[in-house]
């Protein structure tokens, strides 16, 4: 066919079969991508129920210390449940499938075991693990204590001293429990940073990733510039429940086999708090008085951050063991360092589609996992 210009044009039927063809070809590839995904899929399957994988665990690993950092756990029944933050909560279910994971893999310790092996006592065995739990939500004590009970393991709770005995939890986790509520939504509170002389360099989706953004730019301001933005929006980030942590609890957590440690004072990310000792020996203190002991020779840093003076401080204020969120094993030739990295991961990332629980998902994440040493 030749237009009215004399360029020569491909015709209807041309074009329609160009395009089948070109349907066909995406549409190919898109079953061989699907295929690919499931021959890869079959191989995780095979190399962890072959046992390979854990071959592969128990000789690359055998002296190291896999230390685990879970934060919430809760029912899909629980109130709670509804308004959690999804990329910090285990489902009560899944916990006992990662303990069970654990005693097959790994020899689980205690904190005492560690602290006795940094002390220069009875060296940790081969592939050892020890569970932590950050924060200190009251969920801990109703969902993951029973089922660590049941399984007899012990674990390490890191508590933040000023939310015990506190129903509401951190303003992020308030944030996001209002978002998944319907109570709160990103362009307001975007807005309310741009009103207050904070604007965004773009405006973010309503979504709970734009909310993380906008969590991210709330977190940079000072504590009063903080209060003042959020004051607008404190009834809507009210959510009745009790969240946090009670002394009586932390109590009862200790007596059943789950050590207490100090995660700050107020949560506040140590590198810019502005009283770096009120987090950390004002915080060992409190938390020592909540539990009727000895202030807790355990730290973990709030949202993982620290710095060399941090360290330093640290180390001053009488704590033994400090756990970052530096996402490696430890090695533990010799005795295990003062400063650990611990390991953590989303339900997403163990779960397929389907709800089921992938254990060779998390063995190829856990296995595979840098070894290093982070102090000495």
């Amino acid at each position: 066919m030749i237009s009215s210009t004399g360029r020569v044009c491909a015709s209807t039927e041309s074009i329609a079969r160009a395009m089948r063809s070109r349907r066909f070809q995406v549409g190919m590839m898109t079953e061989v991508s699907g295929m690919s995904a499931m021959a890869a899929d079959l191989v995780k399957r095979a190399l962890y129920r072959s046992g390979l994988l854990g071959l592969y665990h128990r000789l690359r690993n055998r002296r190291a210390l896999t230390v685990i950092m879970f934060h919430r756990v809760l029912t899909e029944q629980d109130p709670r449940w509804a308004s959690c933050d999804p990329d910090y909560t285990l489902e009560a279910g899944l916990l006992e499938r990662c303990l069970a994971f654990f005693r097959r893999h790994y020899h689980v310790v205690s904190t005492d075991d560690v602290l006795a092996a940094r002390r220069g006592g009875r060296p940790l065995p081969d592939r050892a693990l020890l569970i932590t739990f950050d924060d200190g939500w009251a969920d801990n004590h109703a969902h993951a204590l029973p089922r660590l009970r049941a399984a007899d393991m012990p674990a390490l709770l890191f508590a933040v001293a000023d939310v015990i005995d506190r129903d509401e939890p951190f303003f992020q986790e308030r944030l996001i429990a209002a978002f998944r509520l319907g109570r709160i939504r990103v362009p307001a509170l975007a807005a309310a940073l741009a009103g207050a002389g904070h604007p965004l360099a773009s405006t973010p989706p309503d979504t709970i990733d734009g909310l993380r953004s906008v969590i991210a730019a709330i977190e940079a301001l000072d504590a009063s510039a903080r209060a003042r933005l959020l004051l607008p929006f404190a009834d809507a980030m009210d959510d009745g429940a009790r969240q946090m942590v009670t002394g009586d609890e932390l109590r009862e957590l200790a007596a059943g086999g789950v050590a207490i440690g100090v995660h700050g004072k107020t949560h506040t990310p140590m590198p810019r708090a502005e009283d770096l000792d009120a987090e950390l020996a004002a915080a060992r203190r409190i938390v020592g008085e909540h539990l009727g002991d000895a202030p807790p020779p355990t730290l973990s840093y709030p949202h993982g951050r620290y710095n060399d003076t941090v360290l330093e401080r640290t180390r001053a204020a009488g704590y033994e063991l400090a756990f970052t969120s530096d996402p490696v094993m430890n090695t533990i030739d010799g005795k295990p360092s003062w400063l650990l990295g611990r390991l953590g991961f989303e339900q997403s990332g163990i779960v397929d589609r389907g709800g089921r629980f992938r254990p060779d998902w998390l063995a190829l994440y856990l296995f595979r996992a840098p070894v290093r040493r982070l102090a000495s």
